[in-house]
C-alpha cells in the first residue's frame, strides 16, 4: 500500500486494480498526504478561481432530479428564458466587477417537455434551447468581451461543435455514472439526461471536437465508494483518449428543502475530502481539481489539504443559482483562507492555462483574440492595468517567507551565482506574498549595489524618420511611404532639423541625444554617418547615443562593410554609445511571429558583441507582454547576462512593457494587451536578481509605467529613472498617455516621494557638467517642432508643419 501511494505521489498513473485497492484499504489521512504531493507536482503554490457571473438562461428542464432546486415548472407571467437584454445586463455587471467568465447554466432540453418553452423559443427565433444559448453566448462575447463557459447538460456532437464556435469551454457533470441511481426511488429516476450512456457520450463528443471541458462527480447522493471510483476512471479514460478534461469538480451534496431528498443527509466533510483525495490520485496531474468553496464554508483548508488546486467560479455579482442557500465567499476571505491552507490565490479564466497556450488546437479561431485580451503570460487572468495609460496607485504585496525552492533561488541570485532558466522562471511565477518577497530581495540588493541614489539623464529623443520597410507586428510608430489614413503622417527630418533639436536640447541642459528611426528605404550606412557628423560638428560636447542594432546591421549591409568596420567608422565620427533596442525578446520562436523580417537573436547579439569589442557601450532592453511566455523572458535575461560576462559593456537593463492599444498585432487579435502590473514590476525585480552582479543598473520607464508605476519599480530593484526625453514618439504612437517629457524638478519630486536621493547622470553614469545641470532646472519650454514630408530626394525633404 505504501509503495502504491508513493508512486501516486510521484505522479504515476495507477492501474485500475491499484486504485480500487486504495479506495478499499487506504486511510483517508494517507490518501490526502499522497494527493497533496501529487497536486504539488503541477500546482506547487497557486490555488485558482474564476471571477464569473452566473447566467441562468432557463430554469425549465425536462429532467426531475430528486435533489435539484434549480429546475422549475413553468409559471404564469414568468418568461421561460432570459431575454437578450437581461443576459447583457448580467454580463455588463460582471464586466464592471472585474469578472472574466460568463457561466451559462440551464436545464436540459426543456422544449422536449414543456410547450411554453417551445412557444417562447419560436418567438425568439430559435428551434432549440441550445440554438438560443449559442446566440446568447455570441452576444455576450461580442458585446462585453466576457468569456462564455456553457454548461447546458447533455449534447450531441453537433451541439458541441455549434457551441465551440461561441464558448471558450464547456462542461457537464458526470455526477455518478450508475444505472442503479436511475432506477425507481433513485435520485436520477425519470431523468433521461442522467443516464450514464448519454453523459459519457457528451464527454467523448467534447473530446473529439477538441473542447476544453469541465466535468465532475456529485458526492453523497446515494452512491457507493466503488461507484465514485468507476465514474472517475471513466473520466480518466476519456481524457486519455482526447486530452480535453481541464478540470474535475468534486462537489458535496447538500439537501435542500422542498426537494424529494430534503431528508437525506448532507455529504459529510470526511466523505468529501476522501473523494477529493481519490480523484486527485486517479486523474492525471495536468487535470485541475475543484471543490466549490460556498458549499464547505467551514472546511476550506481541509479541501486544500485533500488535494484541490481550484475553487471554481466565484461571483462578486450573482448568487449560485444551483445552490442559492450558499453565498459565495468574498475575494479577501477566499484569499485569506487559501493562504491559511498554504497556497496563494490567483484568478484564472474559464479556459485553463494549458489550453490557452495552444489556441489553434483548442479554440475556434474567432475566439483567440478574446482569450488573449483576458490572459496574462501564464494563461491565467490579466488584471485591470494597462501599460502606457494606467497610473493608479497600487501596492506590492507584503513579503512573506517564501517556500524552500524560491528562497534558495533568491539566495543564489543575491550571492551572484548564475541562475538557470528554470530558476528564473520560478522567480517570474511569484504571486502574493512570494511576489512581495522577490521584490523585497531585489530592493535590498539594489540598496547594496547602488545605495539610495536614483539616477536619470537629461536627454532628448530624436526620431529622424518613421518611414520603415520592416513589418514588425508590434510597432505603431513606423509608417510606409504612402501612409494615408494612418494615425501619424510619415516624415523624414533633414539634417538642419535634427541639429536644431539637438541644439535646443543642449540649451535646456541635456548631456545626451538619443537618435533612432525606422529603416528608411533610401537610408544607407552613409546616412547614419552624415547624421552623426552633423550633430557632432555643431555640438562636440554632446553625447550621441544612437542607432539600434538593426540600423547598424542595415548600415553595414548597404555599404557592403563588415560590422566591425562600420561600427568603427561610427565611433570615429563621434558615436558615444548604442541603444539596446530592437531586442524585443531574444528568442527566435517569438521573433518569428513578432518581427519575422528583423534581426535574429544571434544577429542582434553579434552587433552588440562587435560594438563592445570596439569599446562602445550600450544599453540592453526587453519588450514584454505580447505573445511570449516567462520561459522566453528567462532565455532573454540569460543571453544578456552571458554577453555581459564576456564584454562588461552594457550600462543598464531597461524593461519596456508592451503598449498594446495601437499596436497592429494587438488590434488584429494576435497579442495580449501588455503585461499585468505584477508582471511589469516583477520584470524589474527579477532582472535585478538574475543579472547580479554583471549588470548593476536597472532602469524603469516612466513613459510605459506611469509615475506611480515607476515609483513602485524603484522599490523593487530599479535604481534608474531613465531620461527626461523632451520628445517621445514611439510609445505615444502605440497609444501611451504618460506624456513626452518629465523635467528634472518632476523627476526629483518623484524620487524624493519614495524617500530616495535624485542624481543626474551622464549616459555612462558619470557626473554631468554643472553648467548643464543648472540649465536643466531653468529650461525654457520646448519650441513647437516641425515634421517633414517624405521625399524621393533622400535627406532633403520638403518642410511640413505638424506636431510630429
Amino acid at each position: 500500500m505504501k509503495k502504491v501511494l508513493a508512486e501516486a505521489a510521484r505522479g504515476a498513473v495507477l492501474s485500475e486494480d491499484a486504485i480500487r485497492t486504495l479506495a478499499l484499504r487506504a486511510s483517508t489521512e494517507a490518501l490526502c498526504e499522497a494527493a497533496r504531493l501529487r497536486r504539488d507536482l503541477r500546482h506547487p503554490r497557486l490555488a485558482t478561481y474564476s471571477p464569473k457571473v452566473f447566467i441562468p438562461l432557463t430554469r425549465l428542464c425536462r429532467d426531475t432530479c430528486r435533489y435539484c432546486t434549480f429546475a422549475e415548472s413553468p409559471r404564469a407571467g414568468r418568461a421561460a428564458y432570459l431575454s437578450p437584454e437581461e443576459v447583457l445586463a448580467i454580463a455588463r455587471a460582471g464586466v464592471a466587477a472585474g469578472c472574466h467568465e460568463a457561466l451559462f447554466t440551464l436545464g436540459d432540453q426543456p422544449e422536449q417537455r414543456w410547450r411554453v418553452a417551445r412557444e417562447e423559443l419560436a418567438r425568439l427565433g430559435h428551434a432549440s434551447t441550445l440554438s438560443y444559448l449559442a446566440a446568447m453566448a455570441r452576444l455576450v462575447i461580442e458585446e462585453t468581451g466576457l468569456l462564455p463557459h456553457v454548461n447546458p447538460g447533455v449534447m450531441t456532437e453537433a451541439d458541441v461543435a455549434m457551441l465551440r464556435a461561441v464558448s471558450v469551454s464547456q462542461g457537464v457533470m458526470m455526477e455518478i455514472l450508475s444505472t442503479r441511481l436511475c432506477e425507481p426511488g433513485g435520485p436520477h429516476h425519470g431523468c433521461p439526461d442522467k443516464h450514464p450512456t448519454v453523459r459519457l457520450a457528451t464527454l467523448e463528443a467534447a473530446g473529439r471536437q477538441r473542447v476544453p471541458f469541465t466535468t465532475g462527480i456529485l458526492v453523497g447522493i446515494g452512491e457507493t465508494a466503488a461507484e465514485q471510483v468507476e465514474t472517475l476512471l471513466a473520466i480518466r479514460a476519456a481524457h486519455a483518449r482526447h486530452g480535453h478534461v481541464q478540470e474535475v469538480i468534486v462537489q458535496n451534496f447538500r439537501a435542500k428543502p422542498g426537494t424529494r431528498m430534503e431528508a437525506a443527509a448532507d455529504a459529510s466533510h470526511p466523505v468529501h475530502v476522501r473523494a477529493i483525495a481519490l480523484a486527485r490520485l486517479i486523474l492525471p496531474t495536468e487535470v485541475s481539481m475543484q471543490a466549490p468553496p460556498n458549499l464547505s464554508p467551514g472546511g476550506l483548508e481541509g479541501l486544500l489539504a485533500a488535494g484541490i488546486d481550484d475553487w471554481g467560479g466565484v461571483s462578486p455579482v450573482t448568487i449560485d443559482h444551483v445552490n442559492p442557500e450558499a453565498p459565495w465567499p468574498g475575494r479577501a476571505e477566499l484569499a485569506a483562507r487559501t493562504e491559511a491552507g498554504g497556497k496563494v490565490l490567483a484568478e484564472r479564466l474559464p479556459i485553463h492555462p494549458t489550453f490557452v497556450a495552444d489556441p489553434d488546437k483548442w479554440l475556434d479561431a474567432r475566439l483567440h483574440r478574446h482569450v488573449r485580451a483576458h490572459a496574462d503570460a501564464l494563461g491565467l487572468a490579466h488584471d485591470d492595468w494597462t501599460s502606457g495609460q494606467d497610473d493608479r496607485a497600487r501596492t506590492i504585496p507584503k513579503p512573506q517567507v517564501p517556500p524552500g525552492g524560491l528562497a534558495a533561488t533568491i539566495t543564489r541570485a543575491r550571492d551572484g551565482r548564475p541562475l538557470t532558466e528554470e530558476e528564473i522562471v520560478l522567480l517570474f511565477a511569484a504571486r502574493g506574498g512570494d511576489f512581495g518577497a522577490v521584490c523585497a530581495a531585489a530592493d535590498a540588493l539594489r540598496s547594496e549595489v547602488s545605495g539610495d541614489a536614483v539616477t536619470y539623464v537629461v536627454t532628448r529623443n530624436i526620431n529622424y524618420t518613421n518611414i520603415c520597410t520592416y513589418h514588425c507586428r508590434f510597432c505603431a510608430f513606423s509608417k510606409g511611404r504612402m501612409a494615408a489614413g494612418m494615425r501619424d503622417r510619415p516624415y523624414d527630418l533633414p539634417h538642419a532639423e535634427i541639429v536644431a533639436r539637438a541644439e535646443e536640447a543642449w540649451q535646456r541642459g541635456a548631456t545626451e541625444v538619443c537618435m533612432q528611426g525606422g529603416i528608411h528605404p533610401h537610408y544607407t550606412g552613409r546616412t547614419y554617418i552624415d547624421i552623426l557628423v552633423a550633430v557632432k560638428r555643431a555640438l562636440p560636447g554632446l553625447h550621441v547615443h544612437a542607432f539600434s542594432p538593426l540600423e547598424v546591421w542595415q548600415g553595414a549591409t548597404t555599404l557592403r562593410m563588415d560590422l566591425r568596420t562600420f561600427l568603427a567608422g561610427l565611433k570615429e565620427n563621434g558615436l558615444g554609445s548604442l541603444p539596446g533596442t530592437a531586442a524585443e525578446i531574444l528568442d527566435d520562436e517569438v521573433r518569428a511571429v513578432l518581427c519575422p523580417d528583423k534581426l535574429t537573436t544571434a544577429e542582434w547579439l553579434l552587433v552588440m558583441r562587435t560594438a563592445h569589442a570596439l569599446g562602445l557601450r550600450s544599453t540592453a532592453t526587453i519588450m514584454f507582454g505580447h505573445l511570449e511566455r516567462p520561459v522566453h523572458w528567462a532565455r532573454h535575461l540569460i543571453r544578456l547576462r552571458d554577453l555581459q560576462r564576456e564584454s562588461g559593456r552594457f550600462t543598464e537593463f531597461v524593461p519596456l512593457p508592451f503598449v498594446a492599444m495601437e499596436a497592429p498585432i494587438y488590434r488584429q487579435g494576435g497579442a495580449r494587451r501588455g503585461p499585468t502590473w505584477r508582471e511589469a514590476v516583477l520584470m524589474h525585480a527579477v532582472s535585478r536578481l538574475a543579472l547580479n552582479p554583471w549588470i548593476t543598473n536597472i532602469q524603469t520607464s516612466w513613459v510605459k509605467m506611469g509615475k506611480r508605476g515607476a515609483a513602485a519599480c524603484l522599490t523593487a530593484g530599479a535604481n534608474d529613472l531613465g531620461g527626461t526625453l523632451m520628445n517621445e514618439s514611439i510609445t505615444r504612437a502605440a497609444g501611451a498617455a504618460h506624456g513626452q517629457e518629465m523635467a528634472p524638478a518632476a523627476m526629483d519630486a518623484l524620487i524624493h516621494g519614495i524617500g530616495r536621493v535624485p542624481r543626474q547622470r551622464t549616459t555612462l553614469y558619470g557626473e554631468p557638467p554643472r553648467g548643464q545641470v543648472a540649465r536643466s532646472y531653468a529650461a525654457a519650454p520646448l519650441l513647437p517642432i516641425a515634421g517633414h514630408a517624405p521625399s524621393s530626394r533622400g535627406r532633403e525633404p520638403a518642410l511640413l508643419l505638424s506636431a510630429s
